[in-house]
């Protein structure tokens, strides 16, 4: 039988050990923002509640976003906001933000609850964040999703 030498050994437990102390990877991926719920209040104006999420490995700062909000091809408004809020790793949080939508984007709402029907929207803007302990970044934004009116909740669809 043969042997492994002391210094071949020791080496190999070097190498183990190192391989080790590097940590969990530290991963940074693209975030998402999402509408959680948009809810009418009586002066017709909305607020809206922005779901942002974060699906990287390490906690991330949202610093803020700039977000256009359609609903079909229409646009509703802006959605801005600077939160400044930390999320931990693959975590969501929700921000909300008070929209006067255009007058379209009123009516479109309000047949949609008035006839219980889903309505499609889209997403389109900039999220900056900054990584844990990295630099702030700039991060596209694309969704396209539906709302629907909510059971039980008047003037609120998710």
């Amino acid at each position: 039988m043969r042997t492994i030498g002391p210094a071949i050994g020791l080496t190999l437990a070097a190498a183990l050990l190192a391989s080790c102390s590097t940590g969990p990877v530290r991963r940074v991926s693209e975030p998402a923002a999402r509408i959680q719920q948009l809810t009418v209040r009586a002066n017709g104006s909305w607020t809206v509640e922005v779901r942002l999420e974060n699906f990287s490995s390490i906690p991330m700062r949202f610093d803020r976003f700039d977000l256009q909000l359609k609903l079909g091809e229409d646009s509703a408004g802006q959605l801005q906001a600077q939160p400044a809020l930390s999320i931990g790793p693959e975590s969501a949080d929700v921000v909300k933000v008070e929209l006067t939508p255009s007058g379209t984007a009123k009516i479109a709402v309000a047949d949609a609850l008035a006839g219980g029907r889903s309505l499609n929207y889209s997403l389109k803007g900039d999220v900056v964040a900054t990584p844990d302990e990295a630099k702030q970044r700039t991060f596209a934004i694309e969704r396209s999703s539906a709302l629907s009116p909510a059971p039980g909740l008047p003037g609120v669809m998710r």
